[in-house]
């Protein structure tokens, strides 16, 4: 077991190289099926030992809400940052979880001199680095990280538990438990699952189960449109809008209107584009959902209904193609 006075033997190492502020950084959220990875960095005073602070594995969950607020009011510097789901399914666990460690550094108010990474691989910094296998359990500054990594992505899991209620992601974070896994075979994924992780357990499925494969293709393209709006400028602020009349999928805002989005994904096989499904029924349901959401939370921006569509080859798992159409229908 290694002693809590352990914990400060590689700042002193790389102290006494001549390196002033010394950066910890670890993650929180690799091995998840579901959410964000998350990563933090954390630049304590030196010779600084916070009574408590560990491996954030190792930690009770009351203990590392506790240190959260004293590890930030502590330290030099710190910065939390992220790597989405669709970046991680674009490029890997991996190389997602350095993007978000790189961002955790350069989001620091405080250059660091060194850095120390949790692991056996560090992002590519220009700052001088190395890597440490089980750090979080020998350096008190990747220990720190590791815990503003954990609260972080658990709180934001935890609101995510809100906006999907059935996966109950407030009690596994989007781990494969056992309760996780459950859900998954009742409801298929969800807008914020990571595809690429569920092959195996998509696989166990029943093979004609349409309804399913029906959802997935609607889940994926819900995130892609969200993801489409942020490139675009809008701030996503409600999704899955229910009312009695019906839903709106995505709601968002810019500096001038707040949009109302209808997200439709059809295959490329398909005689028609994905807007013709928004019929003149459908677009009342919409209507009224939008006036009832623009009374509860009194908007002043002027708004609009828009349609994503979204066109894929489901054969080879591609998107052909996004078209934001604006204003389709008042």
């Amino acid at each position: 077991m290694t002693l809590k006075s352990d914990m400060l033997q590689y700042e002193r190492q790389y102290g006494s190289m001549g390196y002033c502020r010394i950066c910890g950084v670890d993650e929180a959220g690799r091995g998840p099926l579901a959410g964000p990875v998350c990563a933090a960095a954390v630049i304590l005073p030196e010779g600084t030992v916070i009574g408590g602070v560990n491996d954030s594995k190792k930690l009770t969950e009351k203990k590392r809400e506790e240190l959260f607020d004293v590890i930030r009011q502590t330290a030099l510097a710190y910065s939390v940052a992220w790597a989405s789901v669709e970046e991680i399914e674009c490029m890997n666990i991996l190389q997602a979880t350095m993007l978000a460690m790189k961002r955790a550094i350069q989001g620091l108010s405080v250059t660091p001199d060194f850095v120390m990474v949790d692991g056996n691989k560090c992002p590519e910094i220009a700052i001088p680095h190395t890597a440490i296998v089980k750090g979080d359990a020998l350096s008190e500054s990747i220990a720190a990280a590791s815990v503003l990594a954990k609260v972080s992505r658990d709180r934001l899991m935890l609101q995510q538990s809100e906006q999907y209620p059935e996966y109950q992601f407030e009690k596994h974070k989007g781990y494969g438990t056992k309760l996780h896994r459950e859900m998954l075979q009742k409801y298929g994924p969800c807008a914020i699952h990571r595809m690429s992780f569920l092959t195996k357990i998509l696989a166990e499925k029943a093979p004609d189960d349409r309804r399913t494969s029906q959802r997935i293709f609607g889940d994926n393209g819900e995130a892609l449109a969200e993801e489409k709006l942020k490139q675009e400028g809008y701030s996503i602020i409600a999704r899955n809008y229910r009312t009695a009349e019906g839903e709106i999928d995505l709601i968002a805002e810019n500096e001038s209107h707040i949009v109302f989005a209808e997200v439709k994904t059809r295959d490329i096989s398909a005689k028609e584009p994905p807007s013709a499904a928004v019929d003149s029924r459908k677009r009342q349901k919409l209507l009224k959902t939008a006036e009832q959401y623009l009374k509860e939370y009194h908007q002043s921006l002027p708004s609009r209904m828009d349609i994503i569509e979204i066109v894929c080859d489901r054969s080879k798992n591609e998107v052909s193609y996004i078209r934001h159409l604006k204003g389709v229908f008042e």
